[in-house]
């Protein structure tokens, strides 16, 4: 078929009468309402061409919108057909096109996201990216502190404090789960992991070096006015400004919660009256606290929204936790091998053997940053302390962040002497 071209153009709306017609060489012509025109688009100039395998066979009726018939030699009926589009839909149209092809599809694709996993809280975790809808993790080739504290920025967390193994946080990715990224290379300062130098063909990685990445907690809750960090009135931090928390709700159950969340050991009291001498000030809120204790963070509880209340200072809640347990091995071959001892009172001291097996093991080598506990038949000694021995009885699940959350008896309380010290061996 002959190809011809039809082009329009527009000399503008005269004062008087009506703009030229449009027309082109083999008898396809337009005419337009003058008026029509006018009130939808104005004069301007029409600089695109509209192209036709034989003009012979399309033209435009007489009426305020073109109308092309496509009435080509051997189509049979059922293939023919007809449309009616008006200028504006014309170019939106076109418009629609020259925009498609323009941006193409790479840049319409969601950015990718990254969450943490397996850890106590939202802020500590295995690092996992989401590429294409799936998500996987990240080769712990080449990542560092830097690279954690980009994760941290953009999951909205505090600062970096360690970029320990992902395999200490469980449970361990899915066989099938795909590594996705490698040799991540980030200066620190990018608000995204995605903005990072990265590999995403990944070679010779599997979920055994899976990247982990630890964030400071934001402080959108705190125990005040009590002896330390651990023990004190509930504050929530709302609008920037500091207030107590209602005591609706709060339970020892609660308290666990909101002491893991601070990083603090066990929960020891919920004191829901306050005396003149711990009460608060300024507002109160409340929310209607209802936690099962295995949450990670108060704000994975059901609850209600924070609102203004009709309760007093006298309502605060207070609670106490046990200080967070600061832990050490001593006397082996790097920070993830040696003799077991906690920190208490400002003092450091040994931990008993009894009931002592390897799933405690697992989370000492967790606490600490460690790889997997590396168990022998005959558990090696690291020597015996001195001082005082404050743990005994210590019983775990395997499943504790930190080794403040197992099972133990009072600090102080035993029935052993040195050589019954708990030696650790963890893989690096």
């Amino acid at each position: 078929m002959d190809l011809k071209t039809l082009e329009f153009s527009s000399q503008g709306v005269h004062h008087h009468g009506h703009p030229p017609p449009l027309s082109s060489n083999d008898g396809a012509h337009i005419n337009t309402n003058t008026q029509k025109s006018r009130s939808m688009i104005g004069p301007f100039v029409w600089p695109w061409k509209i192209c036709f395998e034989d003009s012979k066979h399309a033209e435009f009726s007489k009426s305020s919108s073109p109308k092309l018939n496509t009435t080509a030699p051997g189509l049979p009926p059922a293939l023919r057909f007809s449309f009616s589009l008006s200028a504006v839909q014309i170019m939106a149209l076109l418009l629609t096109l020259i925009l498609a092809i323009c941006i193409g599809p790479g840049l319409s694709e969601i950015p990718p996201r990254v969450r943490l996993v397996g850890g106590p809280h939202h802020c500590e975790g295995r690092v996992e990216v989401e590429r294409n809808g799936q998500w996987g993790t990240v080769c712990d080739d080449g990542w560092d502190l830097e690279d954690v504290a980009v994760v941290c920025r953009e999951l909205g967390c505090g600062a970096a404090k360690k970029s320990p193994s992902g395999t200490v946080y469980g449970p361990l990715a899915e066989k099938n789960q795909h590594v996705l990224i490698q040799n991540v290379d980030c200066n620190g300062m990018e608000d995204t992991l995605a903005q990072c130098e990265q590999d995403e063909d990944v070679y010779n990685c599997g979920h055994e070096e899976d990247a982990g990445a630890s964030c400071e907690i934001p402080d959108t809750m705190r125990l005040a006015g009590g002896p330390g960090r651990c023990a004190g009135r509930v504050e929530v931090q709302h609008n920037g400004q500091w207030s107590t928390v209602c005591k609706t709700g709060w339970s020892l159950q609660a308290a666990k919660v909101l002491c893991r969340q601070l990083g603090c050991g066990r929960a020891l009291v919920v004191q829901r009256q306050c005396d003149e001498t711990i009460q608060g000030q300024g507002s109160i809120w409340m929310s209607k606290m209802k936690c099962s204790g295995q949450e990670a963070t108060i704000q994975d509880c059901d609850s209600g929204p924070l609102q203004k209340n009709s309760c007093t200072h006298y309502d605060d809640t207070w609670v106490e936790c046990e200080d967070a347990f600061e832990l050490k091995l001593v006397g082996g071959d790097s920070i993830c091998s040696g003799r077991l001892e906690v920190l208490h009172k400002n003092r450091w001291g040994t931990v008993c053997d009894d009931s002592w097996g390897e799933q405690e093991d697992q989370v000492v080598c967790k606490q600490l940053g460690c790889g997997k506990p590396l168990i022998s038949s005959s558990r090696k000694r690291y020597g015996p302390g001195v001082g005082r021995i404050w743990l005994d009885d210590v019983r775990c699940s395997g499943k504790e962040q930190s080794l403040d959350q197992c099972k133990h008896r009072f600090w102080g309380y035993h029935d052993c002497d040195h050589m019954e010290d708990v030696g650790v061996t963890c893989s690096e």
